[in-house]
C-alpha cells in the first residue's frame, strides 16, 4: 500500500538540514513498516533495533553519550552493517528509553552524517514528560490513517485518484466520476484508514476480519489505557473513551464530562482526557470566539470537542454494523452526521498546519463546524451530510463578521461548486480542500478586481 508520507521521507532525506527524526503517530498506523520501506527503497541498506524486543541495547545509551561507541556496540551486539548517509538506522519502540531520546541530541551535533529514524507507541505522551529532551535537535513526522485518496490507490480506484489530480476548474463532477467515489466514500466510513483493516478489505474483501481487525486496534489501545503512571486514571481514560459515540451523537457536540459519569467535573477528568490528546487518539477542537489572527489567541478553553483519531474507528467504537454501507444515505447521517465530521477534520488536519477550532453562539444558537486557519485568511466551514444544505450558521457567521470572510466553504453529497463566496465541496473530495479552497479564493479576488475597475 502507497503511502503519501512517503513524500515528506525524502524531503527529510535529502534536506541539508536533516536532524535525527521522530516519527510520530498512534499505533498501528504503520511507522515500523514505512520506516523500513523507506530504508528499503531509499538506502543502501537499513539497520533495526527494536528497545522493546531487545531492552539490553538501552544499556549502550546509559553508559555513554559517545555516538560512534553507542553504534560500534549495536553493530557488534547484532551484526548489523552501518555505513553513514547510506544506512537508515531505525530506533523503535522508543517511548520508555528516555536516554536513546536524549542521544538525539549527540547524534545531530557530532554525527550528522549517520541518518536515524526514530518510532514508537504512545510516542506523545514520553515526549509530554518534562525530563531531559533534545529540544531543536531533532525533526518530527506526524504519521495519520490513511486518507481516502490513500484508501482509493489501495483498492486499485488509480483511474479517480488521476481524475482528482486533473481537476483545475471549480466545475461539477461528472457522474461517472462522482457515483463510485461516492460509494467509495461509504466503503472508507465503514473500513477507515488503519492499515490492517484496510488491507482485510482491499486484498481479501473480507468483511469479518476488518471488523475483527479494528476490535483488535480498539483492544490495544484499551490495554494502553492501563500504561498510565497514575492507576486511579486508568478508568477515567476508558471512560471518557467510550463516551465519544455518545459525546458526537448529540446536536451540539461541545464535550461535557457529565455525558461520562453523571456529576463528573473537569478537575476530575482533564488529565485523563489530555493522556488521549497526547497519546494522539483524539483530537481537541477549542470554541473560537472570533476569526482573528493567530487563531490560538480567541480559544475559549472552557468549550471545545472532541474526535476519534480514524472515522472507521469511530464506527466501530459506535457499534455501527457494516451493513449500514448498503442503506442509502445513512453513514453519512448516522448519529447526526458525527462520521462525516470525524471524516473531514481528519482531512483537514493532513492539509492545515493549524488544528481547526469551531465556532458558536447561544442566542440565537448557530454553530460552524470548523474554522481553519490558511495562510492569513481564517475561512468556516460547514459539515452537511445529506443533500439538504441550507446553511444558516454560515449565513449567520458571514453577517456577524463581514470583514473577515472571503470564502464560506461547505462539505456536502452535493456536487463542486461555487456560487459567490460560497464553495460546496463534496465530501469524497475533502483531502483536496486546500487545492479548491485556493483556486476558490483566485476567482473571488479575481472577481472583485474587475468589479473594482
Amino acid at each position: 500500500m502507497e503511502r503519501l508520507i512517503l513524500n515528506d521521507l525524502i524531503k527529510w532525506k535529502n534536506s541539508k538540514f536533516r536532524k535525527p527524526l521522530i516519527l510520530k503517530g498512534v499505533r498501528q498506523v504503520g511507522k515500523t513498516w514505512i520506516l523500513k520501506e523507506f530504508g528499503k527503497r531509499y538506502y543502501k541498506n537499513t539497520a533495526y533495533f527494536n528497545f522493546d524486543e531487545h531492552e539490553e541495547y538501552k544499556q549502550f545509551f546509559e553508559s555513554t553519550k559517545d555516538v560512534e561507541r553507542i553504534l560500534q556496540n549495536l553493530i557488534l551486539a547484532t551484526g548489523q552493517r552501518i555505513e553513514p548517509e547510506n544506512t537508515l538506522i531505525i530506533f523503535d519502540e522508543v517511548q520508555d528509553c528516555p536516554k536513546v531520546i536524549n542521544s538525539m541530541k549527540y547524534f545531530c551535533e557530532n554525527a550528522p552524517q549517520y541518518h536515524i529514524a526514530c518510532a514508537g507507541s504512545l510516542l506523545g505522551i514520553s515526549l509530554a514528560k518534562p525530563s531531559s529532551f533534545p529540544v531543536g535537535k531533532v525533526n518530527f513526522l506526524q504519521m495519520n490513517p490513511m486518507t481516502f485518496i490513500e484508501f482509493l490507490m489501495a483498492n486499485g480506484d488509480n483511474n479517480l485518484v488521476n481524475y482528482f489530480e486533473s481537476i483545475d476548474t471549480l466545475e461539477p463532477i461528472p457522474d461517472a466520476f462522482f457515483n463510485p467515489l461516492y460509494e467509495k466514500l461509504k466503503m472508507y466510513y465503514v473500513i477507515g484508514g488503519m492499515p490492517e483493516p484496510v488491507m482485510m478489505w482491499t486484498q481479501e474483501r473480507d468483511v469479518e476480519a476488518m471488523q475483527m481487525a479494528l476490535s483488535n486496534i480498539i483492544d490495544a489501545y484499551e490495554r494502553d489505557f492501563a500504561k498510565h503512571p497514575e492507576v486511579k486514571e486508568f478508568p477515567k481514560i476508558s471512560m471518557i473513551w467510550r463516551s465519544i459515540p455518545s459525546q458526537l451523537a448529540r446536536e451540539n457536540k461541545k464535550f461535557i464530562y457529565k455525558v461520562v459519569k453523571e456529576g463528573a467535573r473537569a478537575r476530575e477528568y482533564e488529565g485523563a482526557l489530555q493522556w488521549l490528546v497526547d497519546a494522539d487518539l483524539v483530537s481537541k477542537i477549542y470554541r473560537s470566539s472570533a476569526p482573528g489572527l493567530p487563531i490560538a489567541a480567541y480559544d475559549d478553553l472552557s468549550a471545545f470537542k472532541i474526535y476519534l483519531v480514524d472515522v472507521g474507528l469511530l464506527r466501530r467504537l459506535a457499534h455501527l454494523a457494516p451493513t449500514a454501507f448498503g442503506e442509502g444515505n445513512r453513514l453519512f447521517t448516522e448519529f447526526k452526521g458525527a462520521l462525516s465530521e470525524n471524516y473531514v477534520l481528519q482531512a483537514l488536519k493532513n492539509q492545515f498546519e493549524v488544528i481547526p477550532r469551531y465556532w458558536s453562539q447561544t442566542n440565537p444558537p448557530y454553530e460552524v463546524d470548523f474554522l481553519i486557519q490558511r495562510e492569513n485568511d481564517i475561512i468556516p466551514v460547514e459539515v452537511k451530510a445529506e443533500t439538504n444544505t441550507e446553511s444558516r450558521s454560515l449565513k449567520s457567521f458571514k453577517e456577524k463578521f463581514p470583514d473577515q470572510v472571503k470564502l464560506r466553504v461547505r462539505f456536502s453529497l452535493n456536487n463542486l461548486k461555487q456560487d459567490g463566496d460560497m464553495l460546496n465541496i463534496p465530501l469524497f473530495m475533502a483531502d483536496y480542500a486546500d487545492k479548491l479552497i485556493g483556486m476558490a479564493l483566485s476567482t473571488t479576488a479575481c472577481k472583485n478586481h474587475l468589479t473594482d475597475n
